[in-house]
């Protein structure tokens, strides 16, 4: 009988043992995937952060140290190209882009809302057609209808104005806020909407104190991406405008293959990123639920 237990209690403590060791063992693994997946993430960062730094890092160099065969880490800094920048006129610029970026961004989310409601939460007949449509747009290079577009501004007066940019950027981010707030719609529970139902609210009290604080975060980040989309938009700013434009126009200004441009180029490149940056920075916790708005059931 002794020898019994005596057997017993070692098959006991020896698969203790091995539940303590396997758990070590699942532990360590744990903490060195961990370790891995930190490392890999700071490397990443790193990576798509080094074009940004060594971009602020030539704006303060002189253009004889920018435009060297060897990159120099140590110099003295440099305001003057971001100097020659304000004298330039940069504020105009600013300020154009700042209103076609706003402008359009709010009418977007504007007509896109009704129609993502239309596509979605009250869905019209065969939503996939006219989802279809939207998209279809977007499949034409804008080369290729630049020219009637060119015609028909200078038609109607419209060209070197804000106005024509802002209807083009409309145009151009109307479909990707369509689908985007589409898709945080349909993550909203059937089930809350049929509770306001039968309250006795109407769509319009529905969309307004349900749909619409719940939509704050893919609203947020539908609207920033739109906004980043229409800030660096280049190509119409650069065939249907001139002196009355957008900052990548201003910026084209000191690109010259004859001139030693490459730190004047690096200061105005910094002046215009620094508002999405900004705008970024203060959106992004709404910008991470708008982006994972549904993926947690």
């Amino acid at each position: 009988m002794t020898t019994q237990l005596t057997h017993t209690s070692v098959v006991v403590t020896g698969s203790a043992r091995k539940a303590r060791q396997g758990e070590q063992a699942r532990s360590a693994r744990k903490r060195w995937t961990s370790i891995g997946m930190a490392t890999g993430a700071w490397v990443c960062s790193l990576v798509l952060f080094f074009p940004i730094a060594y971009m602020v890092l030539k704006s303060f160099q002189t253009e004889t140290v920018a435009a060297s065969a060897v990159p120099q880490l140590f110099f003295v800094p440099t305001f003057e190209h971001y100097v020659e920048a304000f004298d330039a006129g940069i504020w105009s610029f600013a300020f154009n882009s700042f209103i076609v970026t706003a402008v359009s961004t709010i009418l977007v989310v504007a007509l896109a809302l009704p129609a993502a409601w239309a596509l979605s939460v009250r869905a019209i007949k065969n939503p996939q057609d006219s989802l279809f449509f939207f998209i279809s747009t977007k499949m034409m290079p804008i080369a290729a209808g630049i020219i009637p577009i060119y015609v028909v501004a200078s038609q109607l007066d419209l060209l070197n104005t804000t106005t024509i940019l802002v209807i083009l950027h409309l145009g151009m981010n109307l479909p990707l806020g369509i689908w985007m707030l589409r898709s945080f719609m349909q993550e909203i529970p059937n089930e809350i909407l049929e509770a306001a139902a039968v309250d006795g609210a109407n769509s319009w009290r529905v969309g307004y104190s349900i749909v619409l604080p719940l939509m704050r975060p893919g609203i947020a980040s539908t609207a920033l991406l739109c906004a980043v989309f229409s800030w660096n938009e280049y190509f119409y700013a650069a065939n249907l405008t001139t002196t009355n434009s957008t900052l990548p126009l201003f910026l084209q200004k000191f690109l010259s293959f004859g001139e030693l441009y490459t730190a004047q180029v690096a200061a105005v490149a910094t002046l215009v990123s620094i508002p999405v940056i900004i705008a970024g920075w203060f959106a992004q916790k709404s910008l991470v639920r708008g982006l994972l708005f549904g993926a947690v059931k």
